[in-house]
């Protein structure tokens, strides 16, 4: 049974209204950024007054919370969902192939790599840093299996591995891509993939 089944109708509307609020907070988010975002901007999104949006989230800090908390516990069940995947390699292109079409359909927002404010708001927000610790502690265990396994470079820290890969989610050239180039979005996830995980050579094609 869906969460929603246990909830009462008006419960159920009122969670309703909060995943779109946080829908539109990602959009706004990803076309303004966190210091251009205003409440205003969301309850307009979400076709709602702001006394409405007050009603789910007190401030701008706990809305932009929430959101990057249901991002990354969308990371987290994204991966859960990846055990039919033999390897780790393996699994760590299918977690930047999901992060990349994420972030190609506006779902994506890269607060913290963009600014030092919002990145030092989460860091007081415990339940993100939380969530944040859980997947950096599951991907950097694939890093060092993958490495075991010879798929990745074991003469690299992995500490250079897993942030490297990070960056790859929030690379400007997927943003020049989408717009400056003929390329579909198929083909974007395609080679950024293959940059990410081969460089710039003709080596063997991905896991």
């Amino acid at each position: 049974m869906s969460i929603f089944g246990k909830l009462s109708f008006k419960d159920q509307a009122f969670k309703l209204r909060e995943n779109a609020i946080l829908d539109a907070a990602t959009t706004v988010l990803g076309s303004k950024g966190y210091d251009l975002m205003t409440m205003d901007d969301v309850a307009g999104a979400v076709g709602i007054s702001k006394p409405s949006l007050y009603k789910h989230f007190k401030s701008k800090e706990e809305l932009v919370g929430e959101t990057m908390i249901r991002l990354i516990d969308g990371a987290i069940d994204q991966l859960a969902q990846l055990g039919e995947i033999a390897t780790a390699r393996g699994k760590l292109e299918a977690m930047l192939e999901w992060a990349l079409r994420v972030r190609l359909e506006g779902g994506l927002p890269f607060l913290p790599s963009t600014s030092t404010p919002v990145r030092e708001m989460l860091m007081r927000n415990v339940k993100y840093v939380m969530r944040v610790l859980k997947l950096n502690g599951q991907l950097e265990k694939l890093v060092k299996e993958a490495q075991k396994a010879g798929d990745i470079d074991a003469t690299l820290p992995s500490d250079v591995v897993l942030y490297s890969y990070y960056a790859r989610t929030c690379d400007p050239a997927v943003d020049y891509l989408q717009k400056f180039s003929k390329m579909g979005n198929e083909d974007i996830v395609k080679y950024m993939l293959h940059v990410a995980f081969n460089g710039f050579t003709t080596s063997l094609p991905l896991h």
